[in-house]
């Protein structure tokens, strides 16, 4: 599985470079404005396009950048403008298209799937982002996306939103215990099969069939690989090490993870109590051995 990091933080990024873990980054029109005003707060004064090509240096893989358009015809303009403008520093861009721009019943929701395609026939690589269905991740493939980032945490957070769940933003769904009281639930339905039917199919928890954002990306996986699509999944809006270690588990292509979460993932109590009594079960002529080394050389 390959890494990439979450973020538009230059400092965040040269950082996790030098842990060797770090295959890519992925950005937004909000993290870079974000990185740039904390640059400008510090006095630099280095301006929004001299810092996308900071971040392209940077790193020798995949670099996502965002469109804003929400027809086509702007986000394959606008793809372009990125593509030319970008590509050349360190040939790592890609670009962001959202699967479905549509903001309201009525809009037209095939716009970004038509620019997707538009796009792989000009040899630009796209990552289709708010991919929030299994179906979605079908119909982008199918258009002919580099990648795909079905949004993990955001589904986590609209199930456990609509059921009422209280949760923070980083906090693990177990969707276990809600699968458990669904079943409970539908247990509790009485009479004949027409009427518990109907009744038995009102308890549902999930979203569409998709009880967390894990599972999404199972179901994606299970596609491309049915029908041997090429497309490359990126588990995307990872909140937490233990989201990181379940995809992991499926042989998701790649995980974009926040700094933060990468930091998790190294870090454990029990791993940092060994080291406390390694360091104090190191005797005196141990110890010596190093330093003769030292005088040797």
């Amino acid at each position: 599985m390959k890494i990439f990091i979450d973020t538009a933080d230059i400092d965040e990024i040269t950082e996790a470079q030098q842990w060797g873990i770090v295959d890519g980054v992925t950005t937004n029109p909000s993290l870079i404005k974000k990185a740039v005003e904390k640059l400008k707060s510090a006095g630099d004064t280095i301006g929004m396009e001299a810092y996308i090509r900071k971040i392209c240096k940077a790193v020798d893989g995949p670099v996502s950048l965002e469109v804003k358009g929400t027809t086509a015809t702007e986000l394959v303009k606008e793809a372009e403008l990125l593509y030319n403008k970008f590509n050349h520093v360190n040939n790592n861009v890609v670009i962001k298209i959202p699967v479905n721009t549509a903001m309201k019943t009525g809009d037209e929701p095939f716009e970004g799937i038509k620019a997707i395609k538009a796009l792989a026939t000009r040899g630009i690589p796209v990552n289709t982002t708010l991919v929030m269905t299994a179906t979605q991740a079908l119909l982008a493939a199918k258009a002919g996306a580099a990648y795909v980032s079905p949004f993990l945490g955001r589904i986590d957070d609209y199930i456990r939103s609509r059921l009422g769940i209280s949760h923070g933003k980083m906090d693990f769904f177990d969707s276990t215990i809600t699968r458990l009281i669904e079943e409970e639930k539908r247990r509790e339905k009485e009479g004949e099969v027409s009427s518990r039917y109907g009744e038995m199919a009102e308890v549902d928890y999930s979203d569409g069939g998709i009880y967390d954002g894990i599972e999404l990306v199972e179901s994606i996986l299970k596609i491309y690989r049915a029908y041997d699509m090429k497309t490359k999944v990126i588990a995307a809006s990872v909140r937490n090490a233990h989201q990181v270690r379940r995809v992991a588990e499926m042989g998701v292509d790649i995980a974009t993870i926040p700094f933060a979460v990468i930091k998790e993932m190294v870090s454990h109590y029990k791993t940092e109590e060994g080291m406390r009594k390694f360091t104090e079960d190191v005797v005196e002529e141990y110890r010596q051995l190093f330093e003769d080394t030292g005088r040797q050389q």
